[in-house]
């Protein structure tokens, strides 16, 4: 994770952003799938009390 500048709500704010990535087998598994995967980690991530 690295402090990186934000807007929100008009405003610029220092938040802590980290970058996730991931990588599937489509032979294996459907991309939608893992995108789903992706995003419903994120939404934890997001709201997680650290």
């Amino acid at each position: 994770m690295k402090d990186r500048p934000v807007v929100v709500d008009g405003g610029i704010y220092i938040r802590p952003i980290m970058k996730l990535t991931m990588s599937s087998d489509h032979r294996v598994i459907d991309g939608v799938l893992a995108a789903q995967f992706m995003g419903r980690l994120k939404a934890i991530m997001e709201t997680a009390a650290f």
